[in-house]
């Protein structure tokens, strides 16, 4: 049997020998890189707990975690706060089953209320899972042209309107520009906005692989923007920004194909749309862009509730938080934003 250590903040050989396990294990995603370790402790201040299964002197396995306490909503255990994917990544079902006992003894000697893995596929029949999820993935085509024919003819229309209107991306060398969208947009859906300094690091610990991509009109406005993660041969946007004016003349149908056009030029092979809830208006948007949904399997153990909690703004508890955030004036939303979403994960 494996036996099941820990990574220590700070620990550059051991943090080198887990991201190396993390690019060749197919069962791991960029979450599972170790420098989440740093952005969850540094930004947020969450305690993580970052468990590896070693065999013969190698790591066979991965699973990050971070403890996540918060009076509003609850005491958990996660794989991973932030993150769409997680839970466990590796070679071999003993590993995988070792690093998730680990995590069970650790989940109730920490008196959490749940331990919440979020696989993209399901491991156990029997745990109780949250189903309200699904992710986007497709190829990205080796030929730009292939890869426009490929959008479906309405969202295509969208695409080469935004193109006769116009519009120019350019990569940014920061996030400031993006984070301005991002914040205006997220407040106009009624939900606080991330930190700027989190998006900051994002970009210091990931470098290259955290990219911002945004949209100006011709006459240099500012209309769009997306932060982008990329993994082995993957393009992940993960966050996104739009101004008002972005509907109207299809910048954001512009912003991802220009996302998409660019990451065929690199060589990149998988465009991941990310995660969406069913029902609501990106997952129409990303169906009509002839992505098709991928249920993800998010499973728990639960210890001191009695069903799967639901800390998303499509619980109808949270309706009227929702509608008096909106009212908030931005400044003094994104002053208290950071402290209320860093215990949503």
């Amino acid at each position: 049997m494996p036996t099941i250590e820990r990574l220590h903040a700070g620990d550059a050989r051991q943090a080198a020998a887990w991201d190396q396990f993390v690019m060749d294990c197919p069962a791991a995603t960029f979450f599972h890189r170790s420098g989440w370790q740093r952005i969850l402790e540094r930004v947020f201040h969450h305690r993580t707990h970052y468990l590896f299964a070693v065999q013969d002197n190698r790591i066979t396995g991965v699973l990050p975690l971070a403890h996540v306490k918060s009076l509003l909503f609850g005491n958990a255990l996660t794989s991973l706060p932030f993150a769409v994917y997680g839970g466990v990544a590796a070679a071999d079902e003993a590993s995988a089953t070792a690093l998730e006992a680990e995590a069970e003894r650790l989940a109730m000697s920490l008196g959490v209320q749940h331990l919440e893995l979020r696989h993209m596929h399901k491991r156990h029949a029997d745990w109780p899972a949250q189903d309200l999820y699904v992710t986007f993935r497709k190829a990205i085509l080796p030929d730009e042209e292939a890869n426009m024919l490929a959008i479906p003819r309405k969202q295509r229309a969208m695409v080469r309107k935004g193109i006769k209107n116009e519009l120019k991306s350019e990569v940014d060398a920061d996030v400031g520009r993006f984070f301005s969208l991002y914040a205006d947009n997220v407040h106009r859906h009624g939900t606080p906005a991330l930190p700027r300094r989190y998006f900051e690091a994002l970009q210091r610990e990931f470098g290259r692989d955290c990219e911002v991509l945004t949209v100006t009109g011709k006459d240099g406005r500012l209309l769009s923007s997306v932060l982008s993660f990329t993994f082995r041969n993957e393009v992940l946007p993960y966050y996104a920004g739009d101004d008002l004016a972005a509907r109207d003349l299809a910048a954001n149908d512009f912003k991802y194909w220009e996302l998409m056009r660019r990451s065929c030029a690199r060589g990149l092979t998988l465009f991941d749309y990310g995660r969406s809830k069913q029902g609501t208006g990106p997952f129409a948007f990303k169906k009509n862009w002839g992505f098709q949904p991928q249920p993800l399997s998010y499973e728990y153990r639960l210890y001191k509730r009695d069903a799967v909690p639901q800390n998303n703004p499509a619980n109808a508890k949270y309706k009227l938080m929702i509608e008096t955030w909106r009212k908030l004036p931005l400044g003094f939303a994104n002053w208290l934003g950071p402290y209320v979403v860093r215990s949503l994960g």
